[in-house]
This record gives structure tokens, sequence and C-alpha cells, in this order.
């Protein structure tokens, strides 16, 4: 029997244990690499499958780097908190979750580790996170390589009279949209992943 070279994003997503979303995102991102018919249905190569699903099962080597997402959530509610914790260490990825309930917290885990994500409320007592934005974008060198996304209760009118976020910044609001941002996650983290193989030329 001659061996397919190619599956469809569900199958491929059911041989790496992912949502078919995740599947896709990580071909859209280019972790796994894929094309499409005449018929508009899309392939996705055995072989870059079989990659992923390697790199899985082989056993640790402290030579090559370990690629984690790293999470730092800003958030002075102790009981959503908890509940980001709960649902990010779910997250197919594992991400590293680092967490802090002011402003004044978040830069002490700022200084110890700069995330790829930062999740951050607006309204804190302390440092709050119109103060805590303003902060890290007079930080240009660092403020690039981290995305952040605001996840808040205030209204657009309230922002923009608080002096609004940075254009960088995306702002999501709540309850947390925890689907938007387990898709946004797993594009960083594919990013993180192909740029540590190689496979895009990063910064």
């Amino acid at each position: 029997m001659v061996k397919k070279t190619f599956c469809t994003t569900r199958e491929a997503a059911d041989l790496l244990g992912v949502s078919v979303r995740t599947a896709q995102l990580w071909v859209e991102n280019g972790l796994l690499s894929a094309w499409k018919t005449v018929g508009g249905h899309r392939r996705v190569s055995r072989d870059s499958v079989e990659q992923i699903l390697y790199k899985k099962s082989a056993p640790a080597n402290p030579e090559l780097p370990s690629i984690k997402l790293n999470i730092l959530i800003v958030e002075d509610n102790q009981v959503l908190l908890r509940l980001y914790q709960e649902r990010l260490i779910q997250w197919p990825m594992a991400p590293r979750v680092m967490v802090a309930s002011n402003g004044v917290d978040a830069l002490l885990q700022f200084g110890r580790q700069v995330p790829d994500l930062l999740i951050t409320d607006l309204g804190m007592a302390e440092l709050d996170g119109f103060q805590l934005l303003r902060m890290f974008h007079a930080m240009p060198e660092k403020f690039m390589q981290m995305c952040i996304v605001v996840v808040s209760g205030l209204s657009a009118d309230v922002i923009q009279q608080r002096g609004g976020i940075p254009g960088k910044t995306l702002f999501l609001p709540k309850p947390i949209p925890f689907d938007t941002l387990l898709e946004i996650a797993q594009k960083i983290w594919a990013r993180k992943f192909a740029c540590s193989q190689g496979e895009l030329q990063c910064a």
C-alpha cells in the first residue's frame, strides 16, 4: 500500500490531538505545510504532521530550546485570576502562566520574564492598567516583543476619557472571551515555534 503524502485538516487535527481550529491556525501560520486543491479543499503535508508528532514524542534534549508560550495575566479580581489560571493551563500549547493582581506586581513579573502575551485589566488599585500600558509603551524594545490584550468591563467611551490605550493593544470586552484569547495565543505560539525551527526569519 502506498502511503498517503497528505491528509485533510481534520485528519491532521486527530493525529496531533488538537482541535480542527488549532490545526487551521497552524496551517495559517506556517507550522503545518498545506495547499488547496482545485476544488478548494485544504490538504496538509503528512511530513509536516509527522515532524510535529516526532518533536512531541521525542525525549527532552537539553541542547534544544524549550518552546514555551509565556503569558502574564494582570487582574485584580482574584476569582477571575483563578479562572484564567484554570482555563489557560488546559490550552494545547501548555503555556507558562504568570499572574499579577495589579500593575506593580506586573512590573515585578515583567522584570523576571518578558511575556509573549500580556492580558491585562484596566481598572485596578495602586498602578492601574492605563498606567501600566503607558509604562510599557515607553519601553519600545520590550513593548514590541509582546502581544498585549486588554480584557476589561469598561466601555469604549470611558477608555477614551481616560486617555485610551496604545494602538498596538487589542481590546476585548468582558466576560473573558477565552476562545478568542486561545486563537491569539495559538498564532503567537505557532510563530514562536516556526522561528525556533528556522522556518521564519524572526528578529
